[in-house]
């Protein structure tokens, strides 16, 4: 599956001032007086595939209560124009109404939305129930920076527990509609590096923590020391071993997400920065590959130009080694099919800075990287591996 996505971002943060401001990607990019425009992009890509998803915050407006209009416009003309959607239905916030991560009553409320979108569209197959849950978690109780805002393990384990107990139970109520759903999860796919000798402890312990959110999506035992990190940080056993009683990983896709940010530097003083592509996507997909042995898709990627294009081509070389190498992987996406708005600052300033990682410019012109992906969708989509030989089989 070659895709793309309409990045639709819209957690809350916190301003200068102190008030609270709801970012909306779709706002900030033009898409919601654009999207028959944005899709016919799509089209004239030559993509099938695209990463889309209703605005959680607008649609929810209450226990029980939907507002499903722009959803119904938009999801119909997917399915007029031959688009088939990876339903993407939480990205980054909550409505107001819930607050945030931190509300245990969060995981039943997300499982009836989900379980309502599935009724209105039961013919939709693809689903990414709660995108990037690391991220998620991370950036709303770990560094503080959007949603709930906080900074301490104790606000992260209760975000974690919350987000993939919503993702689990949205599943089963996706199932309990459409028995032959399958289900994207789109991770983040991290390691951390450490800087000096000093810093391996931490760099370790970190390596473990990035597994935290697919272990519990997909009931895989974790370590020793992750236990005792969840359990002396609020999770009880009896949560955590909800988890194991699950059984949803047979109706999963792994999706990985990579960027130049994905590989850290620990330093000794328990700081990070980014590191770049040391070992590259190959390296770190096939570990996260090895733990769970399931289907895998590079879900996410892209770069600013001018290095963009390079940057597509890195991310194909790697994906395509691992086809060849047996890794059953299913697809590969440029994400976003847009440019992207203040996103320099993970989304923690304001700014209507405009970030040149898409497909498109927002008005809406083709960038070199969109005549590059373009090309390589053009030369590759008929084109199976022999897994066993390495044979290019064109049919």
């Amino acid at each position: 599956m070659f895709a793309t996505g309409i990045e639709n971002s819209y957690p809350t943060i916190k301003l200068p001032d102190g008030t609270t401001h709801r970012v909306d990607e779709l706002a900030k990019t033009g898409h919601y007086e654009r999207w028959r425009e944005d899709f016919a992009l799509v089209k004239e890509m030559g993509i099938e595939f695209l990463r889309y998803g209703p605005q959680y915050y607008r649609v929810h407006l209450g226990p029980n209560q939907y507002d499903w209009a722009f959803t119904d416009e938009t999801f119909a003309h997917l399915k007029e124009l031959g688009i088939t959607p990876l339903v993407d239905l939480l990205h980054f916030g909550l409505p107001d109404w819930l607050g945030n991560f931190q509300n245990p009553a969060f995981p039943e409320h997300f499982a009836a939305y989900a379980g309502a979108f599935a009724a209105r569209f039961p013919d939709l197959q693809f689903y990414t129930p709660i995108n990037e849950i690391f991220v998620t978690v991370m950036f709303s109780a770990q560094y503080g920076w959007w949603n709930e805002c906080l900074t301490s393990d104790l606000a992260f384990v209760t975000a974690l527990k919350h987000v993939c107990r919503a993702g689990v139970l949205a599943m089963q109520a996706i199932l309990a509609v459409q028995p032959g759903a399958i289900f994207i999860q789109s991770e983040s796919a991290e390691y951390f590096h450490p800087e000096t000798p000093a810093a391996r402890p931490l760099a370790n312990f970190l390596n473990q923590k990035r597994f935290l959110s697919l272990d519990l999506t997909y009931g895989y035992p974790v370590s020793v020391v992750m236990h005792e990190y969840l359990l002396k940080n609020g999770m009880t056993d009896e949560e955590y071993h909800w988890f194991d009683d699950q059984n949803i990983k047979a109706k999963c896709i792994m999706g990985t997400d990579y960027y130049r940010t994905n590989e850290r530097m620990v330093r000794a003083d328990g700081s990070t920065y980014p590191a770049g592509d040391v070992f590259g996507y190959y390296v770190i997909a096939k570990q996260y590959y090895d733990r769970y042995r399931m289907p895998l898709m590079h879900t996410e990627t892209n770069m600013w130009e001018p290095d963009s294009v390079g940057w597509l081509w890195r991310q194909w070389a790697n994906a395509y080694r691992l086809k060849q190498d047996g890794i059953p992987l299913v697809g590969f996406t440029w994400y976003s099919l847009l440019d992207q708005v203040d996103w320099d600052t993970a989304l923690r300033e304001n700014n209507g800075r405009v970030n040149p990682l898409g497909l498109y410019d927002l008005d809406r012109k083709m960038r070199p990287v969109g005549r590059a992906y373009q090309r390589l969708i053009a030369q590759w989509k008929d084109v199976l591996v022999d897994e066993s030989y390495g044979v290019h089989i064109n049919y």
